[in-house]
């Protein structure tokens, strides 16, 4: 059993990449809103404190100038109900003189030990701060009030406090009410969210599905009508990737097929040879020579299958870029005493720099099989002509081609057009048939071409030309 994902799945990613900056943004705006509200009201009242404070500055009169004067204060505390809003919010006030001596109101309430701001909120001398009376936060106004009369000038200083209750009341019933009001909008948001990721993700579910529901072997591209534009490409790879696998799985089914087909026959046939040379039907020298030439034949046949097979293999890897001319060389060089033993008149024609994008080991068994083929079926003391020739063409990408052309008697027309297919031998005693099918696959894995023709001079056969066709490597 697979351990559980840790991975989040998409729409946990889509809820909480969407939700939380929704998350933030509404806590900020709750945070600003209340600051905000507290300001206004701060403002509201604050001119309600200074109202109050010019109230009781009416109530003042004065004796004497200055220093000298003598201001007194008639003010009875029914001044300030009218500024009370509720029973819970209550009012002080403090009359004194510039030295802090009490003239009038609660002996209690600290003197005024501040000073005017330079640039007073309202158009009088006035100052505002918090402070905490009688164990509870308040709110104080401040007010320099010049007191004149035709006896005498002075300066009071008249303050003004209020319990903060009335102020705190409307804030907080607004941050509650916002609070509610973001709260359905979030639950909103969410919503709507899932709902659309649900939705989004529906198609993905469905690929989900449509994948659960095949069996191993059923590759078959997948075709769903609501796929998003979004999940096109990945529905494309998908589709190659299993158009990959369904032709690797039918291509192994064939290999095996061909292989216990193929195989079937020379171990039927080794056996049957084993048990003559038992019963001593041929001389022993002979019947091993016949063995070991069935074992040859049995071991040329598991190769060239597995060459087939490999090919397909190296099919899924990127090649690097490997120099044709050398491999054609050094496969000349292996080949050499072949060349040597059937006194072919030969002739190599590689000595451009012909730089291709292919494994090393595809060139080598594309070239080392045209090559083979060609001396087995040259004649004695013919000519063979190998030329590995680059071109370059001004409306198609630059290629090379490998020509090996010999002096043997060429191959019938019918058999021309299936001789790439396995097994689909020129002589079935002495080849399997998959040398050239084994070329074949190479160069169409290499996006190239090959082509097998007849030479012919006066309507008869002279020979047979083998082209492989690759296209050049990019180098700078």
């Amino acid at each position: 059993m697979q351990p559980a994902s840790r991975t989040w799945s998409l729409r946990r990613q889509l809820l909480t990449g969407i939700l939380l900056p929704v998350t933030a943004c509404i806590t900020f705006n709750i945070w600003w809103d209340y600051g905000s509200s507290l300001e206004v009201l701060h403002t509201a009242y604050d001119r309600s404190l200074l109202a109050s404070a010019k109230t009781i500055s009416e109530q003042l009169t004065v004796e004497g100038y200055d220093e000298h004067a003598h201001i007194e204060a008639t003010v009875p505390y029914s001044a300030l109900e009218a500024f009370e809003a509720d029973t819970q919010t209550r009012m002080y006030y403090r009359v004194s003189s510039m030295n802090g001596a009490l003239i009038s109101g609660f002996e209690d309430l600290p003197a005024w030990q501040g000073q005017i701001p330079a640039q007073p909120p309202f158009a009088a001398l006035v100052d505002f701060y918090d402070s905490t009376f009688r164990d509870q936060p308040v709110r104080i106004a401040v007010l320099l009030q010049p007191v004149a009369s035709a006896t005498g000038r002075g300066m009071a200083v008249i303050q003004v406090a209020e319990t903060l209750q009335l102020r705190r009341n409307p804030a907080w019933r607004l941050l509650t009410e916002t609070i509610w009001q973001h709260g359905v909008l979030l639950l909103l948001i969410a919503g709507t969210v899932l709902i659309v990721v649900q939705r989004v993700t529906r198609p993905v579910r469905e690929v989900g599905d449509a994948m659960g529901q095949r069996t191993s072997n059923e590759l078959r591209p997948i075709h769903l009508t609501s796929v998003p534009r979004e999940l096109q490409p990945l529905m494309d790879g998908m589709n190659r990737v299993m158009e990959r696998l369904r032709l690797l799985l039918t291509y192994q089914k064939r290999f095996v097929r061909d292989a216990s087909h193929q195989l079937r026959t020379p171990l039927a046939v080794l056996k049957v040879q084993v048990q003559s040379a038992r019963r001593g039907d041929l001389p022993a020298q002979e019947a091993l020579q016949e063995i070991e030439a069935t074992v040859d034949r049995a071991t040329q046949l598991a190769n060239q299958m597995l060459s087939l097979a490999k090919v397909e293999q190296m099919r899924q890897h990127e090649a690097p870029v490997t120099a044709w001319d050398a491999i054609v060389r050094e496969v000349a060089l292996d080949l050499a005493p072949l060349i040597a033993d059937k006194l072919l008149d030969f002739e190599l024609q590689a000595d451009i720099p012909t730089p291709v994008q292919a494994h090393e080991w595809m060139l080598r068994e594309l070239v080392r099989n045209l090559l083979h083929n060609a001396i087995r079926h040259a004649p004695l003391g013919s000519s063979l002509l190998v030329v590995l020739q680059p071109t370059a063409v001004q409306s198609a990408p630059a290629q090379a081609s490998l020509h090996i052309t010999d002096q043997g008697p060429g191959l019938p027309a019918e058999l021309l057009e299936r001789l790439y297919e396995p097994f689909s031998a020129g002589d079935s005693r002495n080849g399997s048939g998959l040398g050239l099918a084994i070329c074949m696959e190479i160069v169409q894995a290499l996006g190239g071409a090959l082509e097998l023709r007849n030479r012919g001079l006066a309507g008869r056969n002279t020979g047979l030309q083998a082209t492989a066709t690759l296209a050049l490597a990019r180098t700078t």
